[in-house]
């Protein structure tokens, strides 16, 4: 009896002990495993905070340089406006001064060229040499001009005591006196007896030689040395 009662209290104990090793080797087992998990949970959260940090870093970096480029934006974009600003009242001021020299330019712009006088419509040049007619009127071709054509008594000539050669000849028909634009005399100033080819001498070109008379025209031979006039419109 006593050794069945041993050997039960053995065999309880063997067994007791075994549990008792099996429950402490499942404890440190899961206890290991809860460790492991912990240790790894713990290090992506650490890694999951670096994360956060290092994109509120970036954000922050953004949001920084998006602040510094719109101010600079800003600022060039202000500065543009103020020197397109500048622009647009030097223009103007520009515009203005070209209008005032413009009319400036217009009143002061005569109507005739250096070394002519202007009458009525039409520039009048004198000339300060004395050529035949023929050579005079050339002259005043190369000046886009011709001899003079005496349409007003305002148009004689005063003041100048010298023999002048106008646009009159009777080149074509003798006797018959006309203007170089091919127009008859519709009023005349010849002096007294004019035109009268004095001593049969062939006098068929027109001059102003009496100036000391109302009528002053006289006829003269082509080839004699006068001064001339030449005349032409004047600028609109």
């Amino acid at each position: 009896m006593q050794v069945l009662i041993h050997a039960s209290t053995q065999t309880h104990t063997n067994v007791h002990t075994k549990n008792f090793h099996a429950r402490d080797y499942t404890t440190n087992c899961k206890d290991t495993l809860v460790c492991f998990i912990g240790e790894h949970v713990r290090a992506a959260a650490v890694c999951l905070g670096l994360l956060c940090l290092l994109l509120l870093a970036t954000v922050i970096s953004l949001v920084v340089h998006y602040n510094k480029s719109d101010c600079n934006l800003s600022r060039e974009r202000d500065e543009f406006q103020t020197k397109f600003n500048n622009l647009t009242e030097e223009k103007h001021q520009l515009q203005m001064e070209i209008e005032r020299l413009t009319l400036k330019i217009i009143g002061m712009r005569t109507p005739c060229s250096d070394g002519w006088i202007h009458f009525s419509s039409s520039c009048y040049f004198i000339s300060s040499e004395s050529k035949s007619w023929n050579a005079s009127r050339q002259d005043c071709l190369r000046r886009g001009a011709d001899l003079v054509i005496i349409n007003s008594r305002e148009e004689n000539v005063r003041g100048l005591e010298i023999r002048l050669w106008i646009g009159l000849s009777d080149l074509e028909t003798e006797g018959k006196w006309k203007w170089l634009d091919g127009s008859s005399l519709s009023y005349t100033y010849w002096g007294p007896g004019e035109p009268n080819s004095d001593g049969g001498k062939n006098e068929d070109c027109g001059e102003i030689r009496f100036h000391d008379r109302r009528n002053r025209w006289n006829d003269e031979s082509c080839g004699s040395s006068n001064f001339w006039i030449c005349e032409k419109p004047a600028d609109p």
